[in-house]
């Protein structure tokens, strides 16, 4: 008689790995000059975070966009719940229940909040050409109590700080009641606050099964809410790890192809010549008697929470917003600055944190937005353009700033968020501007770009420019200036030495109410 079956309980298979909700494969993208993709893939599960990082130009935003219908593929396969798919369109990839929140913003800023959530979905009325505002407003309020945001769903969007409408566009990709939800560095505009807000509706989410993607140039932040990492460099997949096994220096090898010391230079002495005198400037509750110098070489920065008046200041300070009341002296003369064009004159230069809307002519090429801030020096009798000159200075920029760029005929919009910054400098050093305002200079840039920047400007400093360099990271701030100052609604509040500030100093100022300051 037979003896019994051996017991295989012991050595149960272990459980199967779940489909992914989206598999990429071989993904090529080519684009005039550049190419993106290079067989590029990506994995999402189902209720996962999934980081997604790489220095600008890495290909992560492209990849995004092809998985939400933006741009096609030229050749690879997507497949979503394990069926292979064709995204056509970003109404096809909805449909299929993938939304993205776009890097920049997509809203239409002449219509309310609620309107632009539910843009061609609006709730008809009793007549079919009327809409139903009562029930749009209603829906689109659930959307901000579900997201812990107080917002007015009738409020126009023109009206909202940056922040705000960056929540609008996370509650627009919510109603969709997507299976996978891409964030193109979300919290680049929000304060902790918000983003600790984003984390949680990111965490429910997850909790319900849904799969998001998280791009972020903000490294700290994976820890924080990420449960995979996957690499890109040069349009190709590196790596793919678990965030618990993933060391920010062997992330940051993997996106760079290099180690990055972000140690903070020595800061050289100060130099006593006052190149800006701004005295008791107003304008409205954002600028409220507000002083400060900048010497020569110096670099100021500037610090504060969202909202504080920072940006308001430097538009103030370069004629794009007029002043109400104070006085602006440059090197020790009293200078009539009514217009960006004045401050340009009086050597002043602007790189706006909205870079694209304000800083560049993005469907122009490289040399042309070089030489824009200063075109006049380029003129020859009869109005005609020295475009010799205007291609041996663009040259001469691209390859001092280290512009990565196919030829100076690129057009702008194809370059990364680095790159594009970069010419944004090369703009204003061609103008001859000694003094430059850098509004949130690293927004949006990775760290290979961010530590060039970094370095560009200890250059600047140390060749004569003053620099006043306005910054939500307060790492950055401290890192970078030799002198710092804080600013709370309006005002400025407190002013520390860069040498031995802390992070907890600039919050104590940034925190202190105005009346108190003052």
């Amino acid at each position: 008689m037979a003896g019994p079956a051996p017991s295989v309980a012991a050595t149960a298979a272990p459980a199967p790995d779940p489909q992914p909700l989206v598999a990429m494969d071989g993904i090529t993208k080519h684009f005039p000059g550049v190419h993106a993709l290079d067989g590029a893939s990506f994995q999402l599960l189902p209720g996962e975070v999934h980081a997604l990082v790489g220095e600008n130009g890495a290909g992560k935003s492209t990849m995004m966009k092809i998985l939400s219908g933006i741009y096609q593929p030229d050749g690879g396969t997507i497949r979503f719940k394990g069926r292979e798919v064709t995204v056509a369109s970003p109404r096809a990839a909805q449909e299929l229940g993938i939304s993205i929140v776009h890097q920049e913003l997509n809203l239409m800023p002449h219509l309310s909040v609620a309107q632009n959530i539910f843009v061609g979905r609006e709730p008809r009325g009793r007549l079919r050409f009327t809409l139903d505002e009562r029930r749009l407003n209603a829906e689109a309020r659930k959307l901000f109590e579900r997201l812990h945001v107080k917002l007015d769903p009738r409020a126009k969007v023109a009206d909202l700080a940056v922040a705000h409408q960056q929540m609008v566009e996370i509650a627009k990709a919510l109603s969709f009641n997507a299976e996978v939800v891409i964030m193109d560095e979300p919290t680049a505009a929000l304060t902790d606050t918000e983003i600790d807000e984003l984390f949680r509706v990111i965490r429910k989410l997850r909790e319900e099964g849904v799969g998001i993607v998280h791009i972020s140039h903000r490294l700290e932040e994976l820890r924080q809410i990420a449960d995979r990492v996957t690499v890109m460099r040069d349009g190709r997949y590196i790596q793919t790890l678990p965030i618990a096994d993933a060391p920010m220096p062997a992330i940051i090898n993997l996106m760079v192809g290099r180690t990055i010391y972000e140690a903070a230079p020595d800061i050289p002495p100060q130099h006593d010549e006052v190149v800006l005198d701004v005295r008791h400037l107003n304008r409205g509750r954002m600028v409220r008697d507000v002083s400060f110098t900048l010497r020569r070489g110096e670099i100021l920065g500037v610090a504060g929470l969202v909202g504080a008046g920072r940006t308001e200041v430097a538009r103030v300070v370069f004629g794009a917003d007029p002043r109400e009341s104070g006085d602006i002296y440059v090197k020790g003369r009293k200078a009539t600055i009514n217009s960006p064009g004045d401050a340009v004159r009086a050597g002043i230069g602007y790189l706006s944190e909205d870079r694209k809307r304000f800083g560049l002519a993005i469907g122009m090429d490289v040399e042309t937005n070089i030489v824009l801030a200063s075109f006049r020096k380029f003129l020859e009798l009869l109005g005609r353009v020295n475009t010799r000159r205007t291609r041996a200075k663009a040259e001469e920029y691209v390859k001092r700033l280290s512009i990565k760029t196919p030829s100076i005929r690129q057009k702008v919009r194809n370059l990364s968020g680095g790159n594009q910054q970069k010419v944004i400098i090369g703009k204003w050093l061609t103008a001859d501007t000694d003094i430059l305002i850098f509004d949130e200079p690293t927004r949006g840039i990775d760290v290979g770009a961010k530590s060039e920047i970094y370095h560009l400007l200890n250059e600047l400093a140390a060749q004569g420019k003053s620099i006043i360099m306005i910054s939500s990271e307060l790492p950055e701030i401290l890192r970078m200036s030799h002198r710092i100052v804080v600013m709370c609604e309006g005002r400025l509040t407190g002013e520390l030495s860069g040498r031995g500030a802390t992070q907890e100093q600039i919050m104590t100022f940034a925190t202190q109410r105005a009346d108190i300051a003052a």
